[in-house]
Formats: structure tokens, C-alpha cells, sequence
């Protein structure tokens, strides 16, 4: 789900250490070296020379004019928006040559930026050479069609440019499918094409002479493309709902195991793997790049008593996340529904943080109601205080009462962060007092990873334990019981 606030470097082939030996890069290391090995050839115009011959339109972003009307907020907040959208572009692999921002009332149902300032923008597009034009909000058919005539070159809503994000850095095979699914619900609607191109129809032997009987008129282009891509999205929903049951056994199995679990939410490139890293060493993929992460991350770590807890990094939100990535990822976006504890990363050297935890407020609020679950505590965690304005940190811990502040790079904070999840997590649940035979120390083992341990002595007939354990160890210990064994 996320980026750091680590600038973007070379990866080396491996790692030397002090001693002179060499150790092997970090999953995370080669996750970046690959993501960074394959860049786009430059030259490919994707222009619409003859749109009548188009259809089929790959999302193939290289030199792009950014647009967006602004209908609310100040001009610094749309200007930060634009922004963000640049850092969107250029994550996807484009060279961003101009942003434009009209002020509307609201946008232009024909063209989003209405026809005269479509005129306008045609004209930048042909002085910059650009060959595809981003709008910063979701545009209808109806909207991309129009405008797309106006300007002659590929029009491209937010939409789709986060989906194609998305879809370049989907590495597990649920991520993939999910990616895939969301991009076939935002293309079924916008499937749409030129003169004759989508108005083939496929009688008899595509219309041929085909015989008696075989004559007709079928189904048109477009309605089997429409066809196929329902079936496939049944497909891919049957998939998804296989991976979520078996995600949904893991996720009970670490419950009866009692472990607690912290799900890291927050906006995306708020450094939530870099957290991650600090807290449990887990060496996942941290990059400077919105959607650093998509597949969720889970890691064991050590709390200050002993007792062990599991952390999982989610993907990241952004402002008007798109309807149909909630929804494909909503079976991994339930482990925030699960957790003990949520641990909201916010980005303290951004301009607007504060607008970055009200979106992600949002994503977490639909999540949650869409399991029908309430939510879980929260802990709210400003990170990169390092980079961050001292003023606006001094405004934030005025504004953010209970917030904790840390640095993931310098390690600022983090100490105190472990020391209050040990605090704030649930403890085991369950006393037991019993006589463990010599012949099991695996029980004493569990007891010393899984509970919390209040005294300990050894005797001829075994080990005498006094401690706090999950509810389905305490079911284990049971015939080793001396006092009982009660509810905590």
C-alpha cells in the first residue's frame, strides 16, 4: 500500500557488511531493482491519427498535459491536487509538459472543461507535442468521447490512471486478479468505438453467405466484447471469493492463537512499509512512489513484555480513490476490520495532512460498513517529522490530541511508538495456574511466545507456570490445570 520517505536509489546486486562478506538483497531490494529495470521507450506517439480505425485502446502514457476544474476549496488546495496528479502521472511511467486548472461552478457535462477551453487546451496540446491529455476527476463516456474528438489526442480520466498504477505494480496473483477486475468494471460502460468498428455484426459466418439459416445479423463487436468481459468478471469474482475464504483462515487462525493484530492504514507514500521496517525489521519494498504497495504485508514482531504481535501494511488511499478498487479489494482491505488496533499513518511534511486523514476516514468508514463491522481503536502516528515545517508539526500536536510523532528514517520516535502498542494492545485473555510435565516442554515454549508469563518454578514433577494465555492454549493446558483456569 505505500511509499516512504526514503528518496529513490540505485539497488545494489548485494550488500556488503562490516566484515567484508556479502549478504543477498532484501525481497524488498529486488522488488524495487525489477520495478526499476523496465523503462518506457520514448517515442511511441499514441495520438489518434484516424480514431475511426480505433478499437481497442491500451493505457500507453508518455507526454501528458494535465487538466482539472476546480470547483471548491482554495487555490493552493487545487493547486496541490494538480500536484498529486503529476505524482500520479509520473508514477505511471509519463512525462508531465503542462497542468491547466479552470474554475467552474462544477464541470462541464459535455466536456468536463467546456467546449472553449477544450478549443484552448487542443492548442497547448499541439504547441507540447503531447499525445495524451489526464483529467484530474472521473469522466462519463459521454465526457471522454467529446473531449477526445476536441483534442485529437487519448484522453484519460483519474480513474483510469490509478488503475493502471495499480495494474503495473499488482504482484501476487489476488492482487492481480483484483486489479483486473476493477479495470473490467471501469472499462464495461466506456467500451465505445469509431465509424464502423464496433458496428461489425457477426451473422452466419460473419455475415456471409453462409447458407440457409446461417444468415442474420448477431451480435455486434461490441456486444461480444461486452459478453466476454461479463463472463470474465464472473470468473475473476469466483476467484477473489476462493482467495478470501482462504485468507479468512489465516486471519482465524492467528485469532485463536490469540495473537493481536495491528492493520497499518493511511494515505498512500505516507511511509506505512517504512513503519513496518522499523517496528518488526521485515525488509519490505519502500520506495519514494505513490502505490508503492498493493499486497498486503504481514510481519511478527517482539512487543516490550515479550509477547508477540503481528502488523500488516495495507494498501494505500488517496483522495477519490476509485469505487471499483474499494470494492475489488475489499477481501484485503478487511484486515482492517479484524484488527485489534489501527494505526494510522499521516504524512507530516505534506501540505495538507489533515485532508489526507479526512479521505482516509472515508475509504476505512466504507470498508468497514461493507463487513458490517464497527471499528477497531485507533492510533494515529504522524511520521517523517524529519522532513516536516516545525511550525505546522507544533499546529499538528495542537490539532491531533494523542498522536504520536516519529521518523522511520532517522528512528526518531519509534521506540516510544513500540512502547505504546505494548500498552494499547489486548493481552492474552485467559489465567492459567498449572504443572507442566517435563516430557512437554513444547507447552512451556507456547506459553513463554503466546501469554504473559507471572511466575515460573521448577519442581521434581515438572514446571509450574502462573501466567496469561490465549483462550485455545488455556484449552490445551487444561488437563495440567492446579488452581483452574478463569476468563481474564
Amino acid at each position: 500500500m505505500t511509499g516512504s520517505d526514503q528518496p529513490d536509489r540505485a539497488v545494489p546486486d548485494e550488500v556488503h557488511t562490516s566484515d567484508g562478506g556479502a549478504q543477498e538483497p532484501s525481497l524488498g531490494e529486488m522488488q524495487l531493482a525489477e520495478r526499476s529495470s523496465l523503462r518506457r521507450v520514448e517515442g511511441l506517439s499514441t495520438e489518434l491519427a484516424d480514431i475511426t480505425e480505433v478499437e481497442q485502446r491500451q493505457l500507453r502514457l508518455e507526454r501528458v498535459v494535465l487538466v482539472g476544474v476546480w470547483t471548491e476549496g482554495t487555490a493552493a488546495q487545487a493547486e496541490t491536487s494538480m500536484a498529486e496528479l503529476a505524482a500520479l502521472a509520473e508514477t505511471a511511467g509519463s512525462t508531465v509538459l503542462e497542468a491547466l486548472i479552470q474554475r467552474r461552478d462544477r464541470p462541464d457535462a459535455s466536456t468536463y472543461i467546456g467546449s472553449g477551453k477544450a478549443a484552448e487546451l487542443r492548442e497547448v496540446v499541439m504547441a507540447t507535442g503531447a499525445d495524451t491529455v489526464i483529467c484530474d476527476g472521473e469522466l462519463s463516456p459521454a465526457q471522454l468521447t467529446s473531449l477526445e474528438k476536441i483534442v485529437q489526442v487519448k484522453v484519460v480520466d483519474r480513474t483510469a490512471l490509478i488503475l493502471d498504477i495499480f495494474a503495473q505494480h499488482a504482484t501476487s496473483r489476488e492482487g492481480k486478479a483484483q486489479v483486473s477486475l476493477a479495470q473490467m468494471e471501469y472499462m464495461l460502460p466506456r467500451l465505445r468505438g469509431w465509424g464502423e468498428s464496433m458496428s461489425r455484426q457477426a451473422g452466419g459466418r460473419a455475415g456471409s453467405n453462409g447458407g440457409v439459416g446461417l444468415r442474420g445479423p448477431g451480435e455486434t463487436k461490441i456486444e461480444t466484447d461486452r459478453r466476454r468481459i461479463r463472463s470474465r468478471m464472473a470468473k475473476l469474482r469466483r476467484e477473489i471469493a476462493h482467495m478470501k475464504n482462504a485468507r479468512d483462515v489465516k486471519r482465524h487462525r492467528r485469532h485463536t492463537t490469540g495473537v493481536p493484530s495491528v492493520a497499518i492504514v493511511g494515505y498512500t507514500n505516507a511511509g506505512k512499509s517504512s513503519i513496518l521496517n522499523a517496528l518488526t525489521g521485515a525488509g519490505v519494498l519502500v520506495q519514494n512512489a505513490l502505490f508503492a504497495t498493493l499486497d498486503p504485508t504481514t510481519r511478527r514482531t517482539v512487543l516490550d513484555d515479550g509477547r508477540e504481535a503481528v502488523l500488516t501494511d495495507t494498501v494505500g488511499f488517496v483522495r477519490h480513490l476509485p469505487t471499483q478498487l474499494v470494492e475489488a479489494f475489499r477481501s484485503t482491505l478487511e484486515e482492517v476490520a479484524g484488527a485489534d488496533l489501527l494505526m494510522h499513518v499521516v504524512d507530516g511534511s505534506d501540505e495538507f495532512p489533515l485532508e489526507q486523514i479526512r479521505a482516509v476516514n472515508e475509504v476505512i468508514a466504507d470498508v468497514l460498513r461493507g463487513a458490517g463491522a464497527d471499528a477497531p481503536p485507533e492510533l494515529l502516528v504522524v511520521n517523517k517529522i524529519d522532513a516536516a515545517d516545525p511550525v505546522e508539526l507544533t499546529r499538528l500536536r495542537g490539532v491531533l490530541d494523542g498522536a504520536h510523532f516519529v521518523s522511520a528514517h532517522t528512528g526518531e520516535g519509534i521506540a516510544e511508538l513500540r512502547a505504546h502498542l505494548t500498552e494499547r494492545l489486548p493481552g492474552p485473555g485467559v489465567r492459567v495456574d498449572v504443572l507442566v510435565p517435563y516430557s512437554r516442554g513444547d507447552l512451556v515454549a507456547r506459553i513463554h511466545a503466546e501469554g504473559t508469563v507471572d511466575s515460573e518454578r521448577h519442581s521434581a514433577e515438572g514446571t509450574a507456570v502462573g501466567a496469561e494465555v490465549p483462550r485455545a492454549l488455556a484449552a490445551a493446558l487444561a488437563p495440567y490445570t492446579m488452581g483452574g483456569a478463569q476468563g481474564g
